[in-house]
């Protein structure tokens, strides 16, 4: 058989194995973490094996005001509006990873980050990691998102990991919500900004981004800016940086702090949050 031909017949059995899976047959694929998920772009399905599935009622979202998986609440459509800049966004500058900050604690980025990871793992060809990473006061002026806006009471997450030998998916959380994992931010640490400088975190963070490339949407809700030098450490990690603002709280001698801070940062756009 001359050469033209077999390259030809390669070619063939090319194409019919793209069409193979774009029709009917799904095709499964296993990553890094063991988890299967379907090749087609249409829809991610997929079956964890190392996360630990903690299934949450909705009715406790709904009282913990995680609304964005409510279509009939009349603010689900706005954060629509804000999953489609951002992923917009990260479409022209081949990103994948957010980070949600503020000046001060409390504006509400807690809210914004999981709000927004939970609509963004609507769409059926993304998954998303939303990352608790305050590590300095996880539980007190932070809300600890795993317990307070999920129900789950986890001791033990990204510090813990940082700090111990145990794998990171141990501490991953699958909350019954398709296509959406959280990590804790585990035990509260006074020295957090070198464990988030560290190798590990570095080495772990390349790892996140680089593993899921065509589909993983990774979201940090990290500490205030005004509160601690653990954000701007997290913005090395950063694709996109993600402000958010309370209404008639945040001055603005504030937020010309922030921004000088974040001047040359990847800052995309701003949340005006608790607005009447």
């Amino acid at each position: 058989m001359s050469k033209l031909k077999l390259a030809l017949k390669r070619a063939q059995k090319e194409r019919e194995s793209l069409e193979e899976e774009s029709g009917s047959v799904k095709k499964q694929t296993t990553n890094k973490q063991g988890v299967q998920f379907n090749n087609k772009k249409q829809k991610i399905c997929i079956n964890y094996s190392k996360t630990k599935i903690k299934a949450v009622d909705h009715e406790v979202l709904k009282n913990n005001k995680v609304f964005s998986l409510f279509q009939e609440n009349e603010m689900t459509s706005q954060v629509e509006i804000l999953r489609t800049q951002i992923l917009n966004k990260f479409t022209e500058n081949g990103g994948n990873t957010l980070l949600v900050t503020s000046a001060y604690p409390g504006e509400g980025k807690t809210f914004t980050a999981i709000n927004l990871s939970i609509c963004i793992a609507q769409e059926l060809n993304k998954t998303v990691l939303v990352v608790d990473a305050d590590l300095k006061t996880p539980t007190k002026q932070h809300y600890d998102f795993s317990n307070d806006f999920f129900g789950i009471k986890m001791k033990d997450g990204l510090s813990d990991y940082l700090t111990g030998e145990k794998e990171i998916s141990d501490f991953f959380i699958n909350p019954g919500i398709e296509r959406l994992t959280i990590l804790p931010a585990g035990k509260s640490l006074t020295n957090s900004s070198e464990y988030l400088s560290s190798s590990k975190m570095e080495s772990l963070m390349k790892d996140l981004k680089g593993r899921y490339t065509n589909d993983r949407i990774i979201i940090l809700d990290g500490p205030a800016l005004l509160a601690c030098s653990d954000p701007l450490v997290l913005t090395k990690f950063a694709d996109g940086i993600l402000l958010v603002v309370e209404a008639e709280k945040t001055k603005v001698d504030d937020l010309k702090r922030v921004m000088k801070l974040l001047q040359n940062k990847p800052v995309i756009g701003t949340v005006f949050n608790k607005s009447r």
